[in-house]
């Protein structure tokens, strides 16, 4: 436990640290600490943040700088979040109106885009959770004889479609039987529902009409299995290439590649623990990079942020920038954004519902 002067001399420390990119000495203290102390007070205290590991020296400067353990303590009992100016505030719904919107991922990718541009840094985004999208139309459309376009149309305003080959003898007259089938018995159900009974009683109505059903089966299952996964936004990847060793070839692989791969990010932001106890709150989270599996980066951090659309479900923000990043503005910032991404997402789903009132 660190007393409450240590602990402003740690806060003095990181907020230095983080407008410098230098190392923080004593006398560089006696000007921004919000009470007066001499010198020596404040070298005694900094000997015993180092020694309970908050602050540390590197090379030969005899300033110090903030550990991870430091970051952490900082983070969870001394940050301040600062609100955003009006100025940027109108600026982010500026740029939310500027195109027009045809569907939510477009909404979405948006947030990511405006978050990269104001802070320089990596920015992800991810819509609402589908759990509660229904699915609302389903139609085949014949392309040859042997390829089909499968569309659905979802609650959310989505249309998806794909191509997929069927066996030249397949009468059209089955195919628009099972159409009907699909529509009757699964149109207003929820995408998890449906997926549901594509493995359970729907098999059986389908084989009525169609003697080798699985094949059609296993092509809607596979739509609806697009339709329902995860789909994140990124932008400013390139930023993150300013902190990192570019003579080591392999650590840009691995940092260009990790936003191609939807497995990595999942993991990344915390998507893959199943864990009851996890907090899945609106509250926004800052992790170090000591704290990521990969070493690589360990000179970063990310800023995660979880946002509500009501009925429609939550989604999720998130930037990711170096270890010294401003915190305390950037903390306003994402708030300030992921309530504005909320509003707009609503509104979206109110009008495409009828609702524009």
């Amino acid at each position: 436990m660190i007393t409450d002067r240590q602990a402003q001399i740690l806060k003095a420390i990181v907020q230095e640290y983080i407008e410098t990119g230098q190392p923080i000495g004593s006398k560089a203290l006696l000007d921004v600490l919000p009470t007066h102390v001499s010198s020596a007070t404040i070298r005694n205290d900094m000997a015993s943040l180092e020694k309970a590991g908050f602050i540390e020296k590197i090379h030969l400067s005899s300033g110090r700088v903030p550990s991870a353990k430091g970051y952490r303590y900082y983070l969870d009992n001394l940050l301040e979040p600062i609100n955003v100016s009006e100025q940027i505030s109108e600026l982010i719904q500026s740029d939310f109106s500027k195109p027009r919107f045809n569907k939510i991922d477009e909404i979405v990718e948006q947030s990511a885009r405006i978050l990269s541009t104001l802070t320089s840094y990596t920015a992800i985004a991810l819509g609402p959770e589908s759990k509660n999208t229904k699915l609302t139309g389903f139609r085949i459309v014949p392309l040859s004889q042997q390829q089909i376009m499968a569309i659905i149309v979802t609650s959310s305003g989505d249309v998806y479609n794909q191509i997929y080959k069927i066996p030249t003898d397949l009468p059209s007259e089955q195919l628009e039987s099972v159409v009907r089938i699909i529509n009757d018995q699964l149109v207003g159900e929820t995408l998890s529902e449906v997926s549901k009974r594509l493995k359970t009683d729907f098999p059986y109505l389908v084989s009525q009409y169609l003697q080798t059903p699985d094949g059609f089966l296993s092509m809607l299952d596979d739509i609806i299995d697009n339709v329902s996964a995860d789909h994140f936004f990124v932008d400013g990847k390139s930023n993150l290439f300013n902190y990192v060793d570019v003579r080591n070839s392999s650590n840009l692989k691995y940092l260009y590649s990790l936003f191609d791969n939807d497995r990595d990010l999942t993991k990344l932001l915390g998507l893959d623990q199943d864990d009851p106890d996890l907090d899945r709150g609106p509250g926004i989270s800052v992790q170090l990079g000591d704290e990521f599996d990969q070493q690589i980066l360990k000179n970063y951090s990310l800023i995660t942020a979880r946002y509500s659309v009501g009925d429609y479900g939550q989604g999720l923000i998130a930037l990711l920038g170096p270890t010294n990043m401003p915190y305390s503005q950037l903390i306003g910032l994402i708030a300030s954004l992921r309530k504005e991404l909320a509003k707009r997402l609503f509104d979206y789903f109110r009008e495409i519902n009828g609702n524009s009132s």
